[in-house]
């Protein structure tokens, strides 16, 4: 019961975290905007969130009524869900103004390729993999971890195409 407990609050830190990302990208998303930025991809947003916040109630959900225990593999889990977000704020930091959570082109912005930019194109969805099997695991959730990782597959591909097609729109008005 205590490890219950003790996930419980993991998961709840998780979603503080998060809650704090949504302030950073709306004061960001502000910026770009009087930047002259406008949003793309904005139809994807919403299933984005819904998978995000799905998550957090769904590892709840199966430590509770799967019986999940805090297994052998627990520690490993908890390293990468502080990996993650050690990475995630990474990112945040090294993008400063132009983070955010959704898709805003800024005209005269230029790429970003410092930090963690420097060896990945999409570090913080490296983030989101890692946390979206990490945060389960910790606690058993497999069916959780595996859910969610066939989903969001789906939606990053989509969120990459939209990215990228973001950024070599902003490489050619630039």
């Amino acid at each position: 019961m205590r490890s219950q407990t003790a996930y419980a609050g993991l998961v709840a830190a998780v979603a503080a975290e998060r809650l704090a990302e949504l302030v950073v990208s709306r004061r960001n998303a502000a910026w770009s905007l009087a930047q002259g930025g406008h949003e793309v991809g904005r139809e994807h947003y919403p299933a984005m969130v819904a998978l995000h916040t799905g998550l957090l109630g769904a590892c709840l959900a199966e430590m509770h009524w799967g019986q999940r225990r805090f297994g052998r593999g627990g520690w490993v889990a908890l390293a990468g869900v502080g990996a993650a977000q050690a990475l995630r704020w990474w990112c945040i930091r090294t993008l400063g103004p132009q983070w955010n959570t959704r898709v805003i082109v800024v005209p005269g912005a230029t790429r970003v390729t410092g930090g963690p930019y420097r060896w990945l194109d999409h570090p913080n969805y490296v983030a989101v993999v890692v946390e979206g099997v990490a945060l389960p695991m910790a606690h058993g959730s497999r069916w959780t971890a595996a859910g969610f990782t066939i989903a969001n597959a789906a939606l990053l591909a989509r969120r990459i195409r939209v990215e990228e097609q973001a950024l070599r729109t902003l490489h050619e008005t630039a």
